[in-house]
Order: C-alpha cells, then sequence, then structure tokens
C-alpha cells in the first residue's frame, strides 16, 4: 500500500514513511494511494472476531508489507489490552433500532485511545528498527494530548510536546497531560484557541528547516494512522447489528472530521453505511456546510463540549479530495483560498455527492444539557456533553428507523464533570486508575500564540540537546 498526498504535489510513501511524515511536504494530508475493497463474505467473515482480532484483519492491508504479521498482531493486541471492558468498544441499547457505542474505555477515557495506543506502539515498531528518533509536536483540544502522552511516555524512541489552549480544556483533560512526570513529555500552554494551536504545529511542518532539524513527526489526526486505526469500530460496531446485509448508520460528535472521516473510510471499503451524521455545537462551521456547501470560519466560541471548539477542521481535506476525484490541484487551490480568507465553497455536484452519505445538526449548550438530562431520565444513561450531542444528532437526522443507528460515545462522563452535574445533578466519579488526579503535580509552560517563541522552546528542551 502507498500513500498520496491530498494536494498531489508531495512524494508517494510507504506506510512507514507516511506514518513518520504526518503531514506530507506540500500541505497536504496522506491517504491510500487506493481504497482497500472487502466482499461481501469478507466481511462476514469477521463476524464474531474480538476487537483486537478485527483490528488486525481491517489494517493489514494498510500496513501490508511494512509490518510482518505477527508483529502486527503483537502491537495490536498490546494496544487493547490495558482497555476497562471486554468488548473494548461495547454497545449499550438506547431505545427501537438506537444503540450508543461506549469508546471510552481507554487509559484516558476518550476514543482517541482506540487509535493513539496503536499508534503509539507502532511508531516505537518503525523507529526501534531504524534506529531512529523523533520528535512529536501535537495540537490538542483536550483528549487528543493526554492520548497521545499516555501513549508515547517513556519511549527513548520518542520525544513529545503537546500543544494546549489554556482555559479552554476541561481541569481533567489538562490534568491528565500535565501530570505526567516522564522526561520525553513537554506540555504547552498556548495563550489562544486549538485553532492558534493547530495552524502552530501545521507551520512548524511547513517549515522545512525546522522540521528537519527536529526530526518532527505528528500525532494529531493529520496522521493517517490515527484515521486508519478508527475504521475498526464501525465495522465492529456494525457487524453486531446486521452488517454487511443489513445497513447500518452512525452519528458522530466531531469538530475536526477524523472521527466522521473514519467512517467515510469504512464505507469505501465495502461496510454497508447508510448514513453518517455530525453533531456540531455552536462552532458549527461543518454542519453549515452541509445545509450550503460553503465552508466559512466565524471565530471559536466557548463551549461545554470544549473538544470540538473548532473552526478549521483539518480532515475536511481528505473528504475534499475525495470529492473533486482525487485531484490535488483543486484541493490545493481550495485549501490555499480557505487558508487566505477563510472561506471556500464546494460545486452542486460535490454537495450533493456528499449529502448522499452525510448530513449534520447543530445544538446549543442548553438543548446539549436537555439531551443530557433526557438521557439519564429515560435510559438510565450518563452522558459527557460530547457524546449527547451524538446521540442528539442521531435523532434529529435518522432517516429510517428500520435501520439501526449507532452513536459515538467519545469521552467518559467524569472527564466532562462540571457539565455533567449542571445537566444531570450527578459528579460522576473517575475510575480507580485515575483516582488521585487532583492530587498530582502538574507541570506545563505557558507559552504566547508566537510559533518562533514555540519552536525556540522545543529547539532547547529537546532531550538530545541539539539546538
Amino acid at each position: 500500500m502507498k500513500y498520496v498526498s491530498t494536494r498531489g504535489q508531495a512524494p508517494t510513501l510507504s506506510f512507514d514513511d507516511a506514518l513518520l511524515s504526518g503531514l506530507a511536504r506540500d500541505g497536504g494530508l496522506y491517504v491510500p494511494e487506493e481504497w482497500p475493497v472487502f466482499s461481501t463474505e469478507e466481511i462476514e467473515s469477521l463476524s464474531g472476531l474480538s476487537y483486537p482480532e478485527m483490528a488486525i484483519r481491517i489494517i493489514n492491508p494498510f500496513t501490508a508489507g511494512v509490518i510482518e504479521d505477527s508483529d502486527l498482531a503483537t502491537l495490536v493486541n498490546e494496544s487493547y489490552a490495558g482497555f476497562n471492558d471486554p468488548a473494548i468498544a461495547p454497545l449499550r441499547q438506547l431505545g427501537d433500532g438506537e444503540w450508543l457505542m461506549e469508546l471510552f474505555h481507554g487509559p484516558t477515557l476518550a476514543f482517541k485511545d482506540y487509535a493513539m495506543q496503536f499508534l503509539g506502539r507502532v511508531f516505537d515498531h518503525i523507529l526501534t528498527k531504524r534506529g531512529e528518533r523523533v520528535t512529536i509536536v501535537g495540537a490538542t483540544s483536550g483528549d487528543t494530548g493526554s492520548a497521545a502522552i499516555e501513549s508515547c511516555r517513556s519511549r527513548d524512541t520518542i520525544e513529545i510536546f503537546i500543544l494546549h489552549p489554556e482555559g479552554r480544556v476541561s481541569e481533567v483533560q489538562r490534568r491528565q497531560m500535565t501530570t505526567v512526570r516522564d522526561a520525553n513529555v513537554h506540555n504547552i500552554a498556548i495563550k489562544g484557541t486549538f485553532d492558534d494551536c493547530q495552524n502552530m504545529v501545521k507551520g512548524m511542518f511547513n517549515d522545512t528547516e525546522f522540521r528537519d532539524h527536529c526530526k518532527l513527526s505528528a500525532v494529531n489526526s493529520i496522521n493517517w494512522v490515527r484515521v486508519m486505526a478508527q475504521i475498526v469500530y464501525y465495522f465492529y460496531g456494525a457487524l453486531q447489528l446486521g452488517a454487511p446485509e443489513n445497513p447500518v448508520s452512525f452519528s458522530v460528535p466531531t469538530g475536526n472530521f477524523g472521527n466522521v472521516f473514519a467512517g467515510y473510510g469504512a464505507k469505501r471499503m465495502g461496510l454497508n453505511i447508510e448514513k453518517l451524521i455530525i453533531g456540531s455545537n455552536s462552532n458549527d462551521i461543518l454542519s453549515r456546510f452541509f445545509e450550503d456547501g460553503r465552508m466559512l470560519t466565524t471565530g471559536v466560541h466557548p463551549t461545554i463540549s470544549p473538544s470540538m471548539d473548532i473552526q478549521i477542521s483539518s480532515n475536511f481535506e481528505r473528504l475534499l479530495f475525495e470529492l473533486y476525484g482525487r485531484n490535488g490541484d483543486i484541493t490545493q487551490t481550495m485549501m490555499k483560498t480557505f487558508s487566505d480568507t477563510g472561506f471556500f465553497e464546494v460545486g452542486q455536484s460535490q454537495l450533493e455527492q456528499a449529502l448522499s452519505l452525510f448530513s449534520a445538526q447543530r445544538f446549543s449548550d442548553d438543548e446539549t444539557l436537555a439531551i443530557m438530562k433526557q438521557v439519564l431520565s429515560e435510559n438510565k444513561e450518563l452522558l459527557d456533553p460530547h457524546s449527547a450531542i451524538g446521540v442528539a444528532a442521531g435523532r434529529a437526522k435518522r432517516i429510517n428507523n428500520k435501520t439501526p443507528h449507532i452513536s459515538l460515545a467519545t469521552a467518559h462522563p467524569a472527564k466532562f464533570p462540571d457539565a455533567v452535574k449542571q445537566a444531570c445533578g450527578q459528579h460522576p466519579a473517575l475510575p480507580p486508575s485515575l483516582s488521585d488526579l487532583f492530587e498530582r503535580e502538574e507541570h506545563f509552560t505557558v507559552l504566547q500564540n508566537d510559533r518562533n517563541q514555540v519552536q525556540d522552546f522545543i529547539k532547547k528542551h529537546r532531550m538530545d540537546g541539539a539546538n
């Protein structure tokens, strides 16, 4: 399997080189040169497999020729060994044909663990074989950072710097990052928004001299391997509810579009998905796009679902590439226009193509609190605000009640206790592994929204001392 950039100007890479590159050198994102397609019989053969067994089968086409089958099995099994539910991604029924997939049973209590636990191990595996070391730089709106740190901490092949927007993540999210004491972990609080952090990371990768000097690599979902690993749980959920013979629909709370693009990947691989429904908060750039085909930034507003407080959805570029027949020149032109003006518009045929699979709905904080309260009252399920938006979007946009529907629960309610307490009158407890989180000492550095300042910090604090 080879990988190509969405902007068409960067070299085609093997799996390991795409992994280590993260962002392509032309500023684009890597995607498979061709989507592997499973036949109906091949999908049927996945039924009854455990989550790790299914993950091995689905990931294998993407890594073939680079990672030996036996090594892949070891990496996958180790990735999910520490999850606290034997099903890894259990389904809970909410109503007639309505299901919740709990994606918060990993070590940091969020869906990011499902890809990140694998990503950290595959990084270490490839780098050890090569005798190399990298500097990982990532931006987080809350959950990516803790999941990345947990997967990369104490690894000799990796130095990791995570940027988060100061004061714009929950206290639990922040402490999960800043209380890790491993010497290879560095936390930076940026005086700005998540989009500022994300733009800064992209700027570092586009600074070729800095990128090469520090041997940068990425853990954000700009890294293809993140999206690849998330494809698994779409297959896993759908096969429990009648796939491949019967269609399944999903609703996904998302700001950066990576989680739902994994659903698109599952569809392209042959999974019978009827609809992918996007849930947004008041930072509704995605839901507005699926109304009129216009992508327009309007500024970021803090909400009770901070992981979706995003106006620049990086992974949407991957869908744009597909909508325009994988034409990198068109993608590059549109993304430059968006970077320069904060706006682009797709053609009517591209919008119709997108709407054949996607729909979207936005929810205010008050509406989010109301659905959290309703689900607890009617279904005895305590939801965090992001998962609640996913459930609400599914209920608002579900087109066929005969089609089983799965809402992705992307975080444990204890990660957002203030919102849960406000909605439901309950203060959700952290699991035993994190019970002392608020007693641990924090370590982080506050920096201005200035890329030069951050790059100087990274060069100064890299463990190899090469400034």
